[in-house]
């Protein structure tokens, strides 16, 4: 009998993890990236004897495929993907092709903003409470090349809307969505509806058994629910107590943690994590830990000392009495919105970058109340130029880091704070979001030099 064959396309994390478990599972496997794959990753798929190509796409053997594994950065109009589709090869993510393998636990996360905090605080109080579990999808390694080589009771998965469009028998036990706001409309034919549908495939194949945990006062998420059904068993939170909510702050500024497994209370001042957000973060993780049985202790003391993600809002350094702050992972404007919601008045802000169909206007109100200036910086400022001009007393076009911090630092007095929110992608100046948080702590510290 011949062995299927299986072609995964990119071999970054996700595809090199797929390739392997699917040699491991007896798939004749062959790996095509058509950009560079990094040295580490060639090591391991030549380690584990599994052909690949870089630089191209060979064509014959890629539409030569039983199945394809497609990583989530390759978009589907893409010429390779559009062969692939008029061939009629059924495409699959990564995150559904492991799912086939194993009967671990998945809790899975999504959202526009918050969900890497989420799901690193998620991980992070079921580690700390001696479950065997894993972190995976995209923060943490490769789903697939967990369920090839270890084994988990639990696995705690961040998906982003490019993971999710590829999924079809894939279930989580537990599904949270934390918000849906306008994100990557440029991969969705700029309409809304599109994104929205695919953030709401979390919910695929959920039965009453499973749980799906959500803001109860996302106007996008409460409108789709109006006529979209799950047989998933519901959780809402919310910042007050509303009909139906099951976590909230009480009058005491207490939060409150109720659900049928497990209830709990503790001071709203004792989360580790600051912010309007991440007091939804926490709900979100605390209701999931709760619904897997985690007792009230071990989830009060994992959310009062878990420490933050990097370049969210990310504390950088005090130089000449101004605050500089990373958050170089608002790559989008509903994400900026909740950095400056928790900034204070005489915020320098650096923004610029890969716009994706971006609006400001969701941002205006905070900026004209909070930021004394803004440092724009990218290949390519003109939207940003023409939309902010005339708003904020001072507005600075640069393109590079170190230009943009320093105009930052030259215009930022005593008590002031920079802040990097850059509601756009990174792919103009920088290689991702972590390499342009990365270069702006470098930056931030050379001012000392």
């Amino acid at each position: 009998m011949n062995q299927k064959k299986l072609v995964v396309l990119g071999a970054g994390e996700s595809g090199v993890g797929a390739a392997i478990l699917g040699k491991e599972k007896g798939w004749d496997v062959f790996v095509s990236d058509y950009g560079t794959i990094a040295p580490h990753y060639r090591e391991m798929l030549d380690s584990e004897n599994i052909p690949w190509e870089d630089g191209r796409h060979s064509m014959d053997r890629i539409l030569a495929a039983d199945e394809i594994v497609k990583s989530p950065g390759i978009s589907p109009s893409t010429p390779v993907m559009k062969a692939v589709t008029e061939a009629g090869i059924p495409v699959i993510s990564e995150i559904e092709f492991a799912g086939r393998y194993t009967d671990a636990k998945m809790v899975c996360i999504t959202g526009s903003n918050g969900k890497t905090t989420t799901t690193l605080l998620t991980y992070h109080i079921l580690k700390d409470a001696g479950v065997n579990v894993g972190l995976a999808g995209n923060v943490g390694r490769s789903l697939a090349l967990q369920v090839a080589r270890e084994h988990h009771d639990v696995y705690v998965i961040e998906l982003s809307s490019f993971q999710l469009e590829n999924m079809y028998e894939f279930k989580a036990n537990v599904a949270v969505i934390l918000n849906i706001t306008p994100d990557h409309l440029d991969r969705y034919d700029y309409k809304m509806q599109n994104y929205i549908n695919a953030k709401f495939r979390i919910l695929n194949n959920m039965g009453p058994q499973d749980a799906f945990i959500y803001w109860q006062d996302d106007p996008v998420i409460t409108a789709q629910l109006q006529h979209f059904a799950t047989e998933a068993r519901k959780y809402p939170f919310s910042e007050r107590p509303e009909p139906g909510t099951h976590a909230y702050i009480d009058d005491e500024s207490e939060l409150v943690i109720d659900t049928p497994e497990t209830s709990l209370n503790m001071p709203r001042a004792e989360l580790s994590l600051n912010g309007l957000h991440n007091l939804y973060n926490s709900m979100a993780a605390a209701l999931s830990a709760c619904l897997l049985d985690i007792r009230r202790d071990d989830i009060r003391r994992a959310l009062s000392d878990f420490e933050g993600v990097e370049h969210r809002l990310e504390y950088v350094d005090t130089i000449n009495g101004v605050r500089y702050i990373n958050d170089s992972k608002a790559t989008n404007v509903n994400s900026c919105w909740y950095a400056l919601e928790s900034a204070t008045p005489g915020t320098v802000l650096i923004l610029g970058g890969k716009d994706k169909g971006n609006d400001y206007t969701e941002i205006e109100p905070l900026v004209r109340e909070k930021v004394k200036a803004i440092v724009c910086m990218g290949k390519d400022n003109t939207k940003l130029l023409d939309f902010f001009t005339g708003k904020v007393d001072t507005i600075i076009d640069t393109h590079s880091m170190e230009d943009a911090v320093a105009a930052c630092a030259s215009v930022a007095t005593d008590g002031d704070s920079v802040l990097l929110s850059p509601c756009c992608a990174s792919f103009d100046l920088f290689t991702s979001y972590e390499d342009r948080g990365r270069k702006f702590k470098d930056a931030v510290r050379a001012l000392k030099q």
